[in-house]
């Protein structure tokens, strides 16, 4: 059994940063592709970041490139996500997911592809 645990989220204002981390647990941490999503209230749950096995590869929405870094340390079973010039648009419930099937490679965006989720961590920004 695969168990993430997001943490990290907080209350901010616009243009500050913030960094969150996610710890995988129950299963060898670089066996999976690595996604954040996040949900807005009232909002589908989109996609933020994805990450591969070993960091080799790294992907974003077209709305967070350049002000978000998505990051894998596997000695530690972590995933990160360094958040930058944050926007009240970006005010919503982070969630990272785990991915052990290789199909992720292609479809790394989807909901659909990712087996385990975490429960999520807030984060809030202020104007």
């Amino acid at each position: 059994q695969v168990q993430l645990a997001e943490s990290g989220g907080g209350l901010v204002q616009a243009g500050d940063s913030l960094r969150l981390s996610c710890v995988v647990s129950g299963r060898t941490f670089s066996n999976y592709a690595m996604g954040w999503f996040r949900q807005a209230l009232g909002a589908e749950r989109e996609f933020v970041a994805g990450i591969s096995w070993y960091g080799s590869s790294t992907y974003y929405a077209d709305s967070v490139k350049g002000r978000f870094t998505i990051s894998r340390d596997n000695a530690k079973s972590t995933v990160y996500l360094q958040m930058r010039s944050l926007k009240p648009e970006d005010t919503a419930v982070y969630y990272c997911a785990a991915e052990f099937d290789r199909s992720w490679n292609k479809n790394y965006s989807r909901r659909y592809v990712y087996d385990y989720w975490g429960q999520g961590t807030h984060v809030t920004v202020s104007s």
